[in-house]
């Protein structure tokens, strides 16, 4: 447990920062562009390049020891946000910020590959549960792992709003740049027991192995319809990805709404502590669902005025609730499927669920942009939905939220349903 800690310490560093950076983009480009379809565009193509790439990271993880793989993720970090760097400072900022011309997307890209490679780390940390934690705690391990997620997110959502708003967008690379380089030298010096490399011979000379990812999950009665689940999630989940900023800067100022974040995601520290204390219980799937069933009551709820306590509170109970909704999807994966295929089943999960969330992205954006935001700003959409969304400039986007909720809340009592959740339910508790 001691070299799993030093784990968590590694992550937490390289989440922190990663996170800060990523952050501090978002702020930067809707602050200065007001564009919802930039930071949309922009969000949406982390998460296609993480749907992209997870697969083959999951191969990578199975093939090398875990340690060499978050090695090579923060070498390669470090190096692509030493580049994005060195464009920040060559180029005009009248360049930087035009989202149609290509320095745009050059340091934005940049970036992005830098933080979708530090993404490996995360698969590879899953398989080190694992490695190293006895099987009966795994959900109170993966409840530690939500904890550090949560940390995180609280540092780097006040972090970056004060750098942006104070210091400024060269200052924050900066930081960034030198704590990616203390993460790259603190691996080196932890210590992961690998003796061997549990080697699946269906493995053997593959750079990416698609078709022995699909047969791991088949071989699972229900785990499919699992994944399929949260990829829906995620589809939905999308509309908060891309909407939550803007709505947030429409009520706060940008230094207030990174405390804001900070202070709300002190919720997703609770929640993972709970979860590290207490497990997930005899079925982490129902736990799962449960928690699914709060999330989209929430949704329907958080900004159905505009209220910036009621935003504030609705964010909070939120994130005390993911941790769970996470550990267990992890917890059951880890049950189920043995080491040797954990890294690409992960990584090949995380790609299906990753990829739904850029396709909601891409499309809510615009649509919003462009359609729903200035319809309720209209006379028509307020007399048509003033009485249930009252007023207010971000109106839009409440309804928005609103309908992604109650489609969320009608699939997940019909999943309590189905013959996938009793066959999986069942085979865990085999397992």
């Amino acid at each position: 447990m001691k070299n799993f800690y030093q784990v968590l310490l590694n992550t937490l560093i390289a989440n922190v920062t990663t996170s800060y950076l990523w952050f501090a983009l978002t702020f930067w480009v809707y602050l200065e562009t007001n564009s919802v379809l930039a930071t949309g565009i922009i969000g949406g193509a982390y998460m296609l390049l993480v749907a992209i790439f997870s697969i083959i990271f999951g191969t990578i993880v199975d093939h090398h020891k875990k340690k060499s793989v978050m090695v090579f993720s923060s070498i390669f970090t470090l190096v692509f946000f030493a580049l994005s760097g060195l464009i920040y400072f060559i180029f005009e900022k009248s360049q930087l910020l035009d989202w149609t011309g290509p320095v745009f997307w050059l340091f934005a890209g940049t970036l992005l590959i830098g933080a979708v490679v530090e993404n490996m780390r995360n698969i590879a940390l899953s398989t080190t549960v694992t490695l190293l934690v006895p099987k009966d705690t795994h959900d109170k391990a993966n409840g530690m792992v939500g904890t550090v997620q949560g940390v995180a997110f609280m540092v780097t959502s006040v972090f970056s709003g004060l750098s942006i708003g104070l210091l400024g967008m060269g200052w924050t690379l900066a930081i960034a740049i030198v704590f990616t380089a203390i993460a790259a030298l603190h691996i080196l010096f932890v210590k992961i027991p690998e003796k061997e490399i549990f080697h699946d011979p269906e493995l053997e000379g593959k750079k990416i192995d698609i078709k022995g990812s699909i047969a791991a999950i088949r071989s699972v009665p229900g785990l499919a319809w699992l994944i399929v689940f949260t990829t829906f999630n995620n589809l939905v989940g999308g509309v908060f990805m891309v909407l939550m900023d803007p709505y947030g800067l429409t009520l706060f100022p940008v230094e207030i709404w990174g405390i804001v974040l900070g202070v709300t995601s002190t919720g997703f520290i609770v929640g993972g502590m709970v979860v590290a204390k207490k497990g997930l219980g005899k079925n982490p799937l129902k736990t799962m669902l449960l928690v699914n069933v709060g999330v989209a009551i929430l949704g329907g709820l958080f900004t159905i005025r505009e209220f910036w306590w009621l935003y504030a509170v609705g964010i909070f109970i939120f994130m005390c609730l993911m941790p769970a909704a996470e550990a267990a999807e992890q917890t059951i994966i880890q049950r189920v499927v043995p080491l040797k295929r954990q890294g690409r089943v992960f990584g090949l999960a995380q790609a299906v669920e990753s990829g739904s969330t850029p396709i909601t992205a891409f499309i809510i954006a615009p649509i919003a942009q462009f359609a729903i935001i200035p319809f309720m700003n209209s006379d028509a959409g307020r007399q048509a939905f003033g009485w249930l969304l009252g007023d207010g400039k971000a109106r839009g986007i409440a309804l928005v939220f609103l309908v992604a909720s109650l489609i969320m809340f009608i699939v997940v009592l019909f999943a309590f349903k189905t013959r996938a959740y009793r066959r999986l339910s069942e085979f865990y508790q085999k397992a």
